[in-house]
């Protein structure tokens, strides 16, 4: 089994949920959410299991 999900890609290097070795995340599953009160476009969208932390 890969160590990432091939279902959400990722690029954000930063995060500590990044498989590292491909563009994907290693979670089986994330959160989404907004940072606006209401939401129109995608950059008004959060991944909000974004974490800067280290394993």
């Amino acid at each position: 089994m890969p160590d990432y999900n091939p279902s959400i890609g990722c690029t954000v290097h930063q995060c500590s949920h990044h498989a590292k070795s491909k563009n994907y995340c290693s979670l089986d599953s994330i959160q989404v959410g907004t940072h606006e009160s209401n939401p129109t476009v995608p950059p008004c969208t959060d991944c909000q299991s974004f974490d800067l932390s280290t394993k």
